[in-house]
């Protein structure tokens, strides 16, 4: 892997600055990732948030004299936090417009792969499955932003108010609102996570096979599945219910060609690559377990966000 461009072992005389800007990228990216669902976006906010900080600590912001930062830590969250939020913002109408479902870009941690740097690493909280950030997608900005701050990465109401621009009293109701949302249609995750790695092995044997009824035992009856083409290929347009139709159309993906599933850990829980005979991903499939059945399978085929998994696995 290539240096980051951020990191400049001189920028202080001792590099103090930029490794403890280092030490906390992957809990930034984290954050900035719970908002956006998008890596790319949020390695391009953190970077510009240690833009930021090297331009306000050398004097060369608008104030033109050096700014004194007490905590680095809480500066950098809430100007990661800030950016991403206007990020959010606009991206919302690109979301609207988008064809078919758009699914969060999957991180992946493979234990096959080589382990890479952990300053590199993304920090995931367990909330941040699949399952959990598509329903996100239907807070508001703001409800999110208060949600992810303050009951994911524990920032009091005081910090998210910097964020938001409302008083901290405001950002308590945003978050009670964004946590009423998802209690009502966010995945129960109290499943065991060798019962849950064991029914995705079922899943993957039964789906690269023959047998719709051992398909149907693994699915939930009010399953969901949803499938994120971008429009670019093959894709159902809208999320498909229940056990039969899910089943059959998984069962029907195989008129495209012969595949093998290989496990891999998808936003934090198990999950599934797919692979054609040539060995080209054609799919990250994210599912949701709940009483040893799956409730909901997230599987994205668009080419361009799985031309980024593919680097991140070469580059591990």
């Amino acid at each position: 892997m290539s240096r980051p461009l951020y990191v400049n072992d001189h920028d202080d005389g001792t590099g103090a600055l930029s490794a403890e800007f280092h030490a906390l990228r992957p809990r930034l990216i984290g954050v900035a990732y719970g908002l956006l669902g998008s890596v790319d976006e949020a390695e391009d906010v953190v970077q510009d948030a240690w833009l930021r900080l090297r331009a306000a600590t050398a004097g060369d912001g608008d104030e033109g004299a050096p700014e004194k930062i007490g905590d680095v830590t809480a500066w950098l969250v809430v100007t990661v936090s800030r950016l991403a939020l206007d990020v959010l913002r606009s991206a919302r109408h690109r979301r609207e417009e988008y064809v078919g479902p758009w699914l969060p870009e999957p991180i992946l941690a493979d234990p096959a792969l080589t382990v890479p740097d952990p300053a590199d690493r993304v920090t995931l909280d367990e909330s941040m499955s699949m399952a959990m950030l598509v329903v996100m997608e239907s807070l508001s900005p703001a409800e999110r932003t208060a949600f992810v701050l303050h009951d994911v990465f524990g920032l009091p109401f005081t910090q998210v108010g910097e964020v938001v621009g409302r008083s901290p009293a405001a950002c308590r109701q945003l978050a009670a609102r964004a946590r009423a949302h998802l209690a009502s249609r966010a995945p129960r995750f109290d499943v065991d996570p060798a019962e849950h790695r064991r029914v995705v092995s079922a899943f993957a044997r039964a789906s690269v096979g023959d047998d719709l009824g051992a398909l149907l035992a693994l699915l939930d009856p009010d399953v969901v599945m949803r499938s994120d083409g971008g429009g670019v290929v093959t894709a159902a347009r809208r999320p498909v219910h229940g056990a039969l139709k899910v089943a059959r159309l998984l069962l029907g993906i195989r008129r495209f060609g012969t595949s093998r599933m290989v496990p891999a850990t998808v936003n934090g829980r198990p999950g599934l690559l797919r692979y054609r005979g040539d060995d080209r991903l054609t799919a990250v499939i994210g599912l949701t377990v709940a009483g040893g059945r799956i409730t909901a399978i997230d599987m994205i085929v668009n080419p361009d966000k799985l031309a980024k998994v593919s680097c991140q696995e070469h580059a591990r």
